[in-house]
């Protein structure tokens, strides 16, 4: 468990990284063990304001926000919602009351844990929201991968460069030319085992050196399809075995 002011790096052989806000230590190591059987990382916060500091400046894929914490407690899940890093995150709260759930679920959590928690209601809820915390982890999964890439600016010389990695979202890119944030692209690109050659309309969202981040603009639903499966197969390759079968088992079902 973390203290609110150096809190303990997040594991990196996990699937999903939680922030879980509570001072409950019973509620810690029930949640905490739990999470763990599901190859989840849990980051510990005992105060509110420790909590919307590390909200500002990580990526989680799941919140956990014990509405003990204090009066600030159910506000936090307002914000979460506002945070561009964390606004898509899976929300969970802990509440004691029929008032404090119907709060919750109105200020934007996804589930809610009702006191007394047991192991088995705590599995049961982790179980249910696992599918939508691993799609979140693979939707925010950088890929470093060094690719030729063309890019395509209108009325000017075409823009060669290597990536430097790909998301679900965007293509970050190293080329001799610097291009001004807001401006309009089409990036070429072939991932690595696949024939098609990946073509999509992307705008620069930041420009610093010799280096650019692209944000995808517009994907055929081919390509993002084809974008997703591969992402997917190599975050599983980049896991421990143990973790990546539990990946698999979400991301493959069997029928």
């Amino acid at each position: 468990m973390s203290s609110g002011n150096s809190p303990a790096p997040v594991i990196a052989a996990s699937i999903a990284a939680v922030l879980l806000v509570s001072r409950d230590a019973v509620a810690i190591q029930q949640l905490s063990e739990s999470m763990q059987k599901l190859a989840m990382s849990p980051e510990v916060c005992a105060e509110v304001s420790s909590a919307l500091d590390l909200l500002n400046r990580r990526k989680f894929e799941a919140v956990i926000v014990d509405l003990q914490a204090g009066d600030q407690a159910n506000a936090v899940v307002e914000k979460i919602r506002l945070s561009p890093a964390n606004r898509t995150a899976v929300i969970f709260t802990i509440s004691d009351s029929d008032a404090e759930t119907a709060s919750a679920f109105k200020a934007g959590a996804n589930f809610v844990l009702r006191r007394p928690l047991s192991p088995i209601s705590i599995d049961r809820n982790l179980k249910v929201a696992y599918g939508l915390i691993v799609r979140e982890r693979r939707r925010y999964f950088r890929c470093p991968v060094e690719l030729s890439a063309k890019i395509s600016v209108p009325a000017n010389p075409e823009i060669h460069g290597k990536t430097l990695n790909i998301s679900e979202g965007g293509i970050a890119i190293t080329t001799p030319v610097a291009l001004g944030a807001g401006i309009k692209v089409q990036v070429e690109f072939t991932l690595p085992g696949r024939a098609v050659q990946f073509a999509a309309e992307a705008a620069v969202c930041w420009c610093k050196d010799n280096y650019l981040g692209l944000q995808f603009t517009s994907l055929s639903p081919q390509l993002a399809s084809e974008l997703q499966e591969w992402l997917a197969r190599r975050l599983e390759q980049s896991l421990p075995p143990s973790v990546a079968d539990k990946f698999r088992k979400l991301e493959h079902p069997v029928t």
